[in-house]
Protein backbone atom coordinates (compact mmCIF):
# COMPACT_ATOMS: atom_id res chain seq x y z
CA UNK A 1 0.00 0.00 0.00
CA UNK A 2 1.49 3.41 -0.88
CA UNK A 3 1.17 5.99 1.41
CA UNK A 4 0.05 9.65 1.06
CA UNK A 5 2.48 12.60 1.06
CA UNK A 6 1.20 14.42 4.18
CA UNK A 7 0.96 18.47 3.45
CA UNK A 8 3.46 19.63 6.14
CA UNK A 9 2.74 23.46 7.57
CA UNK A 10 5.44 26.03 7.04
CA UNK A 11 6.14 26.46 10.66
CA UNK A 12 6.42 22.62 10.96
CA UNK A 13 9.36 23.03 8.60
CA UNK A 14 10.94 25.99 10.55
CA UNK A 15 10.08 23.47 13.95
CA UNK A 16 12.29 20.84 12.94
CA UNK A 17 15.19 22.96 11.02
CA UNK A 18 15.19 24.72 14.85
CA UNK A 19 15.46 21.20 16.50
CA UNK A 20 18.16 20.16 14.29
CA UNK A 21 20.30 23.04 15.01
CA UNK A 22 19.32 23.06 18.87
CA UNK A 23 19.99 19.45 19.07
CA UNK A 24 23.37 19.25 17.12
CA UNK A 25 24.71 22.33 19.82
CA UNK A 26 24.73 24.69 16.98
CA UNK A 27 22.37 26.98 18.92
CA UNK A 28 23.38 25.67 22.77
CA UNK A 29 22.06 25.68 26.05
CA UNK A 30 21.20 29.16 27.89
CA UNK A 31 21.88 31.06 24.05
CA UNK A 32 19.48 32.85 22.37
CA UNK A 33 17.75 32.14 18.83
CA UNK A 34 17.45 34.39 16.04
CA UNK A 35 15.33 37.22 16.25
CA UNK A 36 12.39 36.93 14.56
CA UNK A 37 13.37 38.83 11.50
CA UNK A 38 16.72 37.28 10.76
CA UNK A 39 14.60 33.78 11.38
CA UNK A 40 12.88 35.06 8.45
CA UNK A 41 15.59 36.01 6.37
CA UNK A 42 17.16 32.54 6.91
CA UNK A 43 13.90 30.22 6.20
CA UNK A 44 12.56 32.22 3.72
CA UNK A 45 9.07 32.39 5.62
CA UNK A 46 6.73 34.42 7.04
CA UNK A 47 6.58 36.02 10.82
CA UNK A 48 3.18 33.66 11.22
CA UNK A 49 5.72 30.32 10.58
CA UNK A 50 8.34 31.46 12.97
CA UNK A 51 6.15 32.99 15.36
CA UNK A 52 3.89 29.15 15.50
CA UNK A 53 7.41 27.38 15.63
CA UNK A 54 8.83 29.73 18.83
CA UNK A 55 5.64 29.13 20.52
CA UNK A 56 5.75 25.36 19.72
CA UNK A 57 9.09 24.91 21.28
CA UNK A 58 8.23 27.36 24.39
CA UNK A 59 5.08 25.00 25.26
CA UNK A 60 7.36 22.27 24.81
CA UNK A 61 9.97 23.93 27.25
CA UNK A 62 12.57 23.89 24.59
CA UNK A 63 13.16 27.48 24.90
CA UNK A 64 11.82 30.70 26.85
CA UNK A 65 10.16 33.90 25.77
CA UNK A 66 10.44 37.12 27.28
CA UNK A 67 8.76 39.96 26.03
CA UNK A 68 11.01 42.34 23.93
CA UNK A 69 14.04 39.60 24.05
CA UNK A 70 14.79 37.05 21.22
CA UNK A 71 14.12 33.75 22.61
CA UNK A 72 16.47 31.58 24.41
CA UNK A 73 16.96 27.55 24.80
CA UNK A 74 16.53 26.83 28.25
CA UNK A 75 19.06 24.72 29.92
CA UNK A 76 17.35 21.26 30.95
CA UNK A 77 17.00 19.80 34.19
CA UNK A 78 14.97 17.38 36.31
CA UNK A 79 12.80 20.03 37.57
CA UNK A 80 12.20 22.13 34.28
CA UNK A 81 10.97 18.92 32.89
CA UNK A 82 8.87 17.71 35.47
CA UNK A 83 7.33 21.03 35.91
CA UNK A 84 5.85 20.81 32.05
CA UNK A 85 3.64 18.11 33.34
CA UNK A 86 1.98 19.75 36.39
CA UNK A 87 -0.48 21.26 34.31
CA UNK A 88 -1.57 18.61 32.58
CA UNK A 89 -1.16 16.54 36.06
CA UNK A 90 -3.83 18.82 38.14
CA UNK A 91 -6.43 18.30 34.52
CA UNK A 92 -6.04 14.67 35.15
CA UNK A 93 -6.24 14.44 39.31
CA UNK A 94 -9.45 17.25 38.60
CA UNK A 95 -11.08 15.33 35.96
CA UNK A 96 -10.14 11.32 36.98
CA UNK A 97 -10.43 11.40 40.85
CA UNK A 98 -9.51 7.94 41.06
CA UNK A 99 -5.87 8.76 39.78
CA UNK A 100 -5.37 10.42 43.27
CA UNK A 101 -5.23 7.04 44.73
CA UNK A 102 -2.31 6.04 41.88
CA UNK A 103 -0.66 9.17 42.73
CA UNK A 104 -0.96 8.40 46.34
CA UNK A 105 0.51 4.57 45.79
CA UNK A 106 3.49 6.15 43.57
CA UNK A 107 4.43 8.78 46.18
CA UNK A 108 4.67 5.45 48.23
CA UNK A 109 6.70 3.76 46.80
CA UNK A 110 9.13 6.53 45.86
CA UNK A 111 9.61 7.95 49.63
CA UNK A 112 9.74 4.65 51.38
CA UNK A 113 13.10 3.99 48.81
CA UNK A 114 14.36 7.32 49.19
CA UNK A 115 14.17 7.38 53.27
CA UNK A 116 16.17 4.26 52.59
CA UNK A 117 18.63 5.36 50.67
CA UNK A 118 19.14 8.25 53.07
CA UNK A 119 19.51 6.24 55.94
CA UNK A 120 22.59 4.42 53.88
CA UNK A 121 24.12 7.43 52.82
CA UNK A 122 23.46 10.01 55.00
CA UNK A 123 26.28 12.16 56.47
CA UNK A 124 26.39 13.78 59.57
CA UNK A 125 25.77 17.04 57.98
CA UNK A 126 22.57 15.68 56.00
CA UNK A 127 21.18 14.81 59.43
CA UNK A 128 22.06 17.86 61.15
CA UNK A 129 19.87 19.64 57.79
CA UNK A 130 17.32 17.02 58.08
CA UNK A 131 16.91 18.41 62.01
CA UNK A 132 17.01 21.98 61.15
CA UNK A 133 13.76 21.17 58.68
CA UNK A 134 12.05 19.84 61.64
CA UNK A 135 12.72 22.80 63.79
CA UNK A 136 11.49 25.34 60.59
CA UNK A 137 8.36 23.03 60.24
CA UNK A 138 7.77 23.19 64.07
CA UNK A 139 8.40 27.07 64.33
CA UNK A 140 5.88 27.67 61.23
CA UNK A 141 2.88 25.67 62.93
CA UNK A 142 1.22 29.02 63.32
CA UNK A 143 0.74 29.31 59.24
CA UNK A 144 -0.92 27.20 57.72
CA UNK A 145 0.72 27.99 53.78
CA UNK A 146 4.20 27.77 55.63
CA UNK A 147 3.63 24.42 57.84
CA UNK A 148 3.01 23.11 53.92
CA UNK A 149 6.25 24.88 52.54
CA UNK A 150 8.05 23.34 54.86
CA UNK A 151 6.95 19.97 55.21
CA UNK A 152 6.92 19.76 51.47
CA UNK A 153 10.65 20.94 52.07
CA UNK A 154 11.16 18.23 54.27
CA UNK A 155 10.51 15.47 52.47
CA UNK A 156 12.25 16.94 49.52
CA UNK A 157 15.56 17.00 51.79
CA UNK A 158 15.37 13.45 52.49
CA UNK A 159 15.24 12.56 48.27
CA UNK A 160 18.37 15.11 47.54
CA UNK A 161 20.20 12.93 50.20
CA UNK A 162 19.94 10.16 47.04
CA UNK A 163 22.18 11.82 44.98
CA UNK A 164 19.80 11.60 42.56
CA UNK A 165 18.54 15.24 41.10
CA UNK A 166 15.59 13.74 39.48
CA UNK A 167 14.02 12.34 42.86
CA UNK A 168 13.93 15.36 44.53
CA UNK A 169 12.21 16.88 41.67
CA UNK A 170 9.46 13.86 41.39
CA UNK A 171 8.88 13.99 45.12
CA UNK A 172 8.61 17.71 45.35
CA UNK A 173 5.67 17.69 42.03
CA UNK A 174 4.01 14.67 43.59
CA UNK A 175 3.34 16.48 46.85
CA UNK A 176 2.69 19.58 44.95
CA UNK A 177 -0.27 17.70 42.80
CA UNK A 178 -1.97 16.38 45.62
CA UNK A 179 -1.67 19.64 48.36
CA UNK A 180 -4.61 21.05 47.51
CA UNK A 181 -6.44 17.44 48.99
CA UNK A 182 -3.96 17.19 51.58
CA UNK A 183 -4.85 20.75 53.01
CA UNK A 184 -7.99 19.20 55.19
CA UNK A 185 -5.63 16.81 57.18
CA UNK A 186 -2.81 19.87 58.42
CA UNK A 187 -6.29 21.31 59.58
CA UNK A 188 -7.40 18.22 61.32
CA UNK A 189 -6.97 18.95 64.91
CA UNK A 190 -3.37 17.82 66.27
CA UNK A 191 -2.69 16.65 62.60
CA UNK A 192 0.81 19.04 62.75
CA UNK A 193 2.35 17.42 66.28
CA UNK A 194 1.28 14.53 64.34
CA UNK A 195 3.06 15.01 61.56
CA UNK A 196 6.37 16.26 62.71
CA UNK A 197 6.30 13.61 65.44
CA UNK A 198 6.01 11.05 62.23
CA UNK A 199 8.80 13.03 60.58
CA UNK A 200 11.38 13.14 63.90
CA UNK A 201 10.80 8.88 63.55
CA UNK A 202 11.90 9.04 60.12
CA UNK A 203 14.47 11.41 60.91
CA UNK A 204 15.87 9.46 63.73
CA UNK A 205 16.07 6.25 61.94
CA UNK A 206 17.84 7.64 59.17
CA UNK A 207 20.40 8.88 61.78
CA UNK A 208 21.00 5.61 63.12
CA UNK A 209 22.00 4.26 59.11
CA UNK A 210 18.48 1.89 59.64
CA UNK A 211 17.54 1.45 56.32
CA UNK A 212 14.46 -0.60 57.19
CA UNK A 213 13.18 1.53 59.89
CA UNK A 214 13.60 4.26 57.91
CA UNK A 215 11.35 3.02 55.14
CA UNK A 216 8.74 1.86 57.93
CA UNK A 217 8.64 4.95 59.37
CA UNK A 218 7.93 7.01 56.23
CA UNK A 219 5.63 3.76 55.18
CA UNK A 220 3.63 4.86 58.49
CA UNK A 221 3.63 8.43 58.09
CA UNK A 222 2.40 8.59 54.25
CA UNK A 223 -0.38 5.61 55.55
CA UNK A 224 -1.41 7.32 57.91
CA UNK A 225 -2.23 10.26 56.40
CA UNK A 226 -3.30 8.22 53.31
CA UNK A 227 -6.39 6.61 55.92
CA UNK A 228 -6.82 10.21 57.58
CA UNK A 229 -8.00 11.34 54.34
CA UNK A 230 -9.73 8.42 53.24
CA UNK A 231 -12.23 9.46 56.83
CA UNK A 232 -12.46 13.07 55.96
CA UNK A 233 -13.87 12.67 52.12
CA UNK A 234 -16.45 10.30 53.65
CA UNK A 235 -17.56 12.99 56.61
Amino acid sequence: MVETIQRRKLYQEVLDRLMDRIRSGEIAPGAQLPSERELMEIYGVGRPAIREALQTLERSGIVEIVHGERARVVVPTAERLIAQMAGGAMHLLRTQPDMLEHLKSARMFLETGTARMAAERATEEDVARLQLKVAQQRASMVNLEEFIERDMAFHREIAMISGNPIFPSIVESLFRWASEYYRPLVRAPGAEEVTLAEHQRIVDAIAKHDGNAAAEAMHAHLSRANKLYRTLIRT
